[in-house]
This record gives structure tokens, C-alpha cells and sequence, in this order.
């Protein structure tokens, strides 16, 4: 039986002000907060938990400080049960099996950076060869990341290491607000979740898919 998976990203503190569709699976990829403090994140998360999906699951993003300077005691102690955070790290669920970053390319002096090649290569080779859902907060290079002033602005070393991954279904991501949409390339459904527009605003349908 398939399982509806609904993807989000970018959602900066309004997810009060989203109305998601009906799934099994909700996916968030990343910048839950605006500035990444901890009672920010506690609201998102207890609105997170509280929504009904069987399984519920995301990583931190560029805004998302919190996660970058806290404990790994202090992370789980706010986690809900029935929230599951992945940081470099994966879960199978129903037999999907998925993994998640936050990591994305130097931006600015934002949570999670860092510099192209050797530097964030190092991460991306974690991800295992059989990830079925691959969660980053940055898009791949060429790939739902062209900014308003027309660069695109992915990882090419993302873009690489996904090549690799000949079970991958769906990579799902956000962080380049006006790069949202769905592109199916290599039997690849390449999801940019972002749910707020370039300028911060709720502007962009949720997205779905539907997992055989």
C-alpha cells in the first residue's frame, strides 16, 4: 500500500498558519524557526507533534541555531516522543528508508555551513548507498536553487554523491525559498518544500508524494 508522504520546509516560525493535507508521513526540511531560539523551537515542535501523521520527521536548517549550539542531552530532553530528528543520521520507517542533514554550503554566518568540497563532502559521504528519502536543507546544484537573481546556488557535491544513490525516490529540501517545486530527473523526484515565498510570506501549495 503506498504511503502519502507530505513534505515541508521553511516554514520560519508560522506554522500555526498551515493547513496540511491529510498523509501517513510528514517530512519538514528545515528552518522550523526565524532565528533559531529555543523557545521558538520548543513552540514548533509541540505543534509538530500534535499533527496527525503516524510518522513525523525533520531536520534543522540554516536559521535553526538551536540545534547547532545545544547538547545532544538538551536536543533529545525537548523531542517529543513521536517526533523523530534526524542530524547526519537516518531511520527506516514502513521499510522507507531515510536520511537526514542539515548541512548546506557556506551561507553567510548561518547554523550548519559549510565550505564546498573536502569540507562538506565529508558529510554527504555518511549518507548510506540504499537511502530511499534523502532530507538536506540545501538543494543539489542545478536543481530547484536558482535565486531571484538567477545564480544557482546547490551543492554540486550533493549533486554528485546523489548519483550514487541507485535506490534514491525522492530528495527533499528547502532553503532557496523561490527555488520551490517538484522536478522528476533519474527516476529522481527532486522536491523543494519551501512553504513561505522569497519574501517570507505563505505563498506555495504543500506538496505530496506518493511512496509505492
Amino acid at each position: 500500500m503506498a504511503k502519502r508522504i507530505v513534505m515541508i520546509s521553511d516554514t520560519h516560525g508560522k506554522h500555526h498558519d498551515i493547513q496540511l493535507p491529510t498523509g501517513d508521513i510528514l517530512l519538514h526540511a528545515g528552518d522550523v524557526s526565524r532565528s533559531g531560539k529555543k523557545t521558538q523551537i520548543q513552540d514548533f515542535l509541540l505543534w509538530f507533534s500534535k499533527q496527525d501523521f503516524t510518522h513525523k520527521i525533520f531536520i534543522a536548517g540554516n536559521h535553526d541555531f538551536f540545534f547547532e549550539k545545544a547538547s545532544l542531552e538538551e536536543i533529545k530532553s525537548i523531542i517529543p516522543e513521536n517526533v523523530i530528528y534526524l542530524n547526519d543520521s537516518g531511520i527506516e520507517i514502513e521499510g522507507i528508508k531515510i536520511w537526514g542533514s542539515p548541512i548546506q554550503p557556506w551561507f553567510y554566518d548561518w547554523a550548519f555551513n559549510r565550505q564546498r568540497g573536502e569540507d562538506i563532502q565529508k558529510h554527504w559521504d555518511l549518507i548510506p548507498k540504499d537511502t530511499q528519502v534523502l532530507i538536506t536543507h540545501g538543494p543539489p546544484l542545478g536543481i530547484l536553487d536558482r535565486t531571484i537573481h538567477g545564480q544557482e546556488v546547490g551543492c554540486e557535491n550533493l549533486t554528485n554523491t546523489i548519483q550514487q544513490l541507485k535506490k534514491l525516490k525522492i530528495h527533499l529540501f528547502g532553503h532557496i525559498h523561490e527555488g520551490y517545486g517538484m522536478k522528476q530527473q533519474s527516476n529522481i523526484t527532486f522536491v523543494n518544500a519551501s512553504v513561505l515565498d522569497v519574501s517570507y510570506q505563505l505563498g506555495h501549495e504543500i506538496l505530496t508524494f506518493d511512496f509505492n
